[in-house]
């Protein structure tokens, strides 16, 4: 028996899309500036030249340099000390927290973690903080006040990571995101035509820049997490635009005469109830794991909200309408978005 709410949805809708894909584009364009404009600037607080050039290393290394400062960084991308807790009773990771703010100012997180090896206590904690001058006293000054959040609970490993090291993470993310993109649209490219491929780059770039938009307009801390949940964002959204672009295949093959901008709103209202159930599913379960997952991955699920969200309007008024731009060939020949063939010169 199928969920009574979906059948609510219509089993046929005739949505025009393509007729505000220029408003959408205008749209588009403008977030995107926006996005650009505070990750590029720190919100008009920083000099991109000045810290390009004060920057050392590779022209992406200087280009990582200036986006450090358009975000709010966590201790990933900043440097700092990894405790690892272990304790044979629960920890309150509230009170970790607290334990450590009395040590030292700066950014704090605690988050659960696996025990190992099996032998272990069952219960263990990470506690980042930004290294400080004193780190060996803030250290010893933790493990004193352990016993008294868990008793017998210790500390059974101390990491530091350079901020050097961070650096280096932050630019490292930056081209695992590029590379990524890249790589789905060369696979657009060889599954398809290459106009699909550029229209699914479109997309893929779209979703990722006003993803870390929302991040530094709003400075929300911006961590290894966050580039993890990127790098899903830009898989479900080549997911959904395959979707759509297999199904306008199917009806360029089947409908040889029809306008393209047609065919592009035939294939996107015959897929839209696909895209509908797929999002509302991912967004229900974000949904939980936003206001039961704690602090450490809330932002994790925030960033696959806004890009789940984004993702799907990318393939329904941007990549799929960018097609229109470069027309598709139909029987060998090239027809731009009314159907009618191309000519060259």
């Amino acid at each position: 028996m199928m969920w009574p709410l979906i059948r609510l949805l219509p089993k046929k809708t005739n949505l025009t899309y393509v007729k505000f894909a220029g408003v959408a584009a205008f749209l588009s364009i403008a977030l995107c500036a926006a996005s650009l404009v505070s990750i590029f600037t720190g919100g008009l607080r920083e000099n991109p030249i000045e810290i390009y050039q004060q920057a050392e290393g590779s022209p992406v290394a200087r280009i990582g340099a200036i986006m450090e400062h358009g975000f709010n960084l966590g201790i990933d991308f900043r440097g700092g000390t990894s405790l690892l807790i272990e304790s044979p009773i629960p920890l309150d990771q509230d009170a970790l927290s607290a334990l450590a703010r009395r040590s030292q100012d700066g950014d704090i997180e605690v988050q659960g973690a696996t025990c190992q090896p099996a032998n272990a206590p069952p219960y263990c904690a990470i506690l980042n903080f930004e290294t400080a001058p004193d780190q060996a006293e803030t250290v010893e000054e933790i493990r004193a006040g352990l016993p008294a959040i868990a008793e017998g609970a210790r500390i059974a490993n101390v990491d530091s990571v350079s901020a050097k090291v961070s650096e280096e993470l932050f630019s490292g993310g930056l081209i695992a995101l590029g590379l990524a993109m890249a790589l789905m649209a060369v696979y657009i490219w060889f599954r398809f035509e290459w106009q699909f491929g550029l229209g699914a780059m479109l997309g893929l770039v779209h979703d990722v820049i006003l993803t870390l938009g929302i991040f530094s307009v709003f400075r929300l801390e911006f961590t290894l997490t966050i580039i993890a949940a990127l790098l899903t964002i830009i898989g479900y959204g080549i997911n959904d635009t395959v979707v759509v672009f297999d199904r306008l295949r199917e009806n360029l093959r089947k409908y040889k005469k029809m306008p393209l901008g047609e065919l592009v709103d035939l294939s996107l209202n015959e897929t839209l109830s696909r895209t509908i159930i797929t999002g509302s599913t991912a967004i229900f379960a974000l949904i939980g794991l936003l206001f039961l997952g704690g602090d450490a991955l809330s932002g994790f699920a925030i960033a696959m909200l806004f890009g789940i969200v984004v993702g799907t309007y990318s393939s329904l008024y941007v990549a799929a309408p960018a097609i229109l731009i470069w027309g598709v060939k139909r029987g060998g020949e090239r027809t731009d978005k009314r159907g009618a063939p191309q000519t060259a010169g």
